[in-house]
């Protein structure tokens, strides 16, 4: 990225500057900007472009004065704050403790405005730096010769004690004319950044570039990536669960902000296959319930399309309310989908569930045949391969005639579950819930910790008919999401930022991974680039999200690993091999080492810049969904166009889909 520097300007200017999309991060100089304290504060509090502050001592009255400007920037949410090495050693703690306190990543920097020293002092300085507790080591030297030069663009391939990697972690040029290259090839070397002049007379330093011949020789004619106004399609793991609540209901309910999609669609048909009507006015779905109660259906044959989670949800239902004897049917994908371990649950109350065909081996696949009544009582089942059969679980056994205790051990996708207590407490199903484990890590919300949970079902429940509207889909915000981090910026709309939907997720991904989000008023989200650097994160509760997260990995400067990769082997393709076959052929450097991915990734500069940009071609979607989003997004990063065998099966989730 290209870091705009700002010097002799005053607050309004400041602002006029950030507004120009061609500005994707400033150096605020408060040592030679025209700022009040008030001016500081709203400065660094309220804008959307990354911001450095520095503040020289030496172009201040005095080494306080600067650590005073410093403070009220880092206090206001500078995203980076740069401190020279020989600042005093007061000064200095003080400032590592204040950008810790405030999450404000920390620039150390060495400039030498003589020479270019040699290689041992260079390493000694770039070792102080660290050890002044930077994140970001910045190393400046006059080059006059292009010897000078190569020995400042060496420094990108030393080896520190205790630093890991200097991947994003270093920012090292030379000023002078024998220098300005490094400037630009600071960037192709791993440099999360490089600084440029507002114009050539607006220079911070010799030999630095102007901000518009900087950016042509970076980006030539590529242009940036914009969402503005994008509204998300309503979740389908709230719109199903919902529309099979409501047609359960005793009552008309009316559901708010429904989008058609194929898993949706399928939910819809299954309710009035159940005796349900349904109406539906634009966004506006009416649907009028049977007024479900135990043993009352003869469904014979039910279709879930091509919905797993439709699926695991109708199979405890209907062995709820119906006779005792039916079959499910589906089509495309589903039916080389195996219903792992659902036999063994269902049997645990009393329902057999087998292959309606014949088939090798011991899973179940659909079309598959369901006998006996839901018995209600006390069971333990396994929470690792999933959520969806127990939120079907979760909706039956209210129905029944007597209480239920359902223990889930080693659960996964944790907030679907609770997504469907959500859905329930709606249309007057009440369920509670207590979870074991990491008392402290539960405290803190951190669902990982989590080792077991109890719920505790009242049977004899009846639903009532609901009115509300269906949350935006944040799994289908991450595509757009992932884009404006990467590629430039995204703006979505009629986002519920406390949703209980495990996607939410990619904001706090985004987030670790160094890009810029905002919330505004009304439900909208906001993201734009920012430095890039490598992250972990264990996906095991939101394994929808591995495919585009992978490729948010493969821009991410360093080695990213995203744990969970166990729960994509029954998804709408084997994911994991999908993903991992993806990057492979994009010419990205991925592995998988037990229950992770590990992604080796670098900046969109230092790909443009070193012809290493993704491998462009032709792609197997496997008929996945989600692996058509996470490939339209790649091909924002490649080298030629991509091409996609299948983009048809997008419509499963999100129809007409389009960046």
């Amino acid at each position: 990225m290209i870091c705009t520097s700002l010097q002799h300007k005053n607050f309004e200017q400041i602002l006029a500057i950030l507004e120009d999309p061609a500005v994707e991060m400033a150096e605020v100089r408060l040592d030679r900007c025209d700022l009040t304290d008030d001016q500081i504060e709203e400065l660094f509090s309220e804008s959307d472009t990354p911001l450095i502050a520095t503040c020289r001592i030496d172009g201040c009255p005095s080494p306080e004065e600067a650590e005073r400007r410093l403070r009220l920037a880092i206090e206001a949410g500078a995203r980076f704050a740069d401190l020279e090495i020989e600042a005093p050693a007061q000064m200095s703690k003080h400032f590592q403790q204040l950008c810790r306190k405030h999450g404000t990543e920390i620039i150390r920097s060495f400039h030498d405005f003589e020479g270019t020293p040699d290689m041992e002092v260079l390493q000694m300085a770039l070792a102080r730096c660290f050890r002044y507790g930077a994140d970001i080591a910045k190393v400046v030297t006059t080059c006059h010769t292009a010897e000078d030069a190569a020995r400042v663009e060496s420094l990108y391939s030393l080896v520190l004690e205790g630093v890991d990697s200097l991947q994003g972690r270093l920012v090292a040029f030379g000023m002078g004319d024998a220098g300005r290259d490094t400037r630009l090839q600071c960037l192709r070397r791993g440099a999360p950044f490089t600084f440029a002049a507002l114009s050539a007379e607006e220079a911070t330093a010799p030999g630095q570039w102007p901000l518009a011949e900087l950016y042509a020789a970076l980006y030539g004619d590529r242009k940036p990536y914009r969402a503005e106004g994008r509204r998300m399609p309503a979740s389908k793991s709230f719109a199903q669960r919902a529309i099979l609540a409501a047609a359960l209901a005793e009552g008309t309910s009316h559901l708010g902000g429904y989008s058609p999609c194929g898993d949706s669609e399928a939910a819809l048909a299954l309710a009035r296959a159940l005796g349900a009507t349904v109406e539906q006015d634009g966004a506006a779905l009416t649907i009028t319930g049977i007024g479900a109660r135990c043993n009352q259906l003869q469904p014979g044959s039910v279709d879930t399309g091509e919905s797993g989670l439709l699926t695991r949800l109708t199979i405890p239902v209907l062995a709820a309310v119906g006779d005792g004897n039916f079959s499910v049917t589906g089509r495309g994908t589903l039916l080389r989908r195996p219903l792992s371990g659902a036999a063994d649950i269902m049997a645990a109350f009393g329902v057999l569930l087998a292959n309606g065909q014949e088939r090798e081996g011991k899973e179940v696949f659909i079309p598959a045949t369901v006998k006996g009544h839901l018995i209600p009582g006390t069971a333990e089942v396994p929470g690792k391969g999933g959520s969806q059969l127990i939120s079907g679980l979760l909706m039956a056994l209210p129905l029944c005639d007597k209480d239920s205790l359902l223990r889930v051990s080693e659960p996964k996708s944790i907030p679907y579950m609770y997504i469907t207590l959500d859905v329930l407490r709606h249309f007057g199903i009440q369920t509670r819930s207590e979870m074991e484990g990491d008392a402290e890590m539960l405290e803190a919300d951190d669902w990982s910790g989590c080792t077991g949970i109890n719920f505790k079902i009242r049977g004899r429940q009846h639903y009532r008919a609901a009115d509300f509207d269906i949350e935006g889909d944040w799994s289908a915000a991450a595509n757009f999401l992932v884009a404006g981090a990467i590629f430039g910026s995204a703006e979505l709309v009629g986002m519920d930022t406390t949703s209980l939907q495990a996607d939410l997720t990619v904001i706090d991904i985004l987030v670790d991974a160094g890009a810029v989000v905002s919330q505004l008023d009304g439900g909208t989200v906001c993201v734009r680039k920012a430095p890039l650097e490598a992250f972990q994160q264990d996906l095991s509760n939101a394994p929808d999200l591995f495919p585009i997260i992978s490729v948010l990995a493969a821009f991410c400067a360093g080695e990213s690993r995203i744990a969970g990769v166990g729960r994509l082997a029954t998804k709408e393709s084997n994911r994991a091999e999908a993903i991992l076959e993806m990057l492979l052929q994009m010419g990205v450097e991925a592995r998988i080492e037990g229950d992770e991915l590990v992604v080796w990734g670098e900046t969109l500069a230092a790909r443009l810049l070193g012809g290493r940009l993704l491998k462009g071609g032709e792609y197997t979607s496997r008929h996945d969904h989600r692996m058509v989003m996470a490939l339209q997004v790649a091909s924002l990063g490649t080298e030629s166009p991509i091409v996609i065998d299948d983009e048809a099966c997008v419509g499963k989730s999100f129809p007409g889909f389009r960046l």
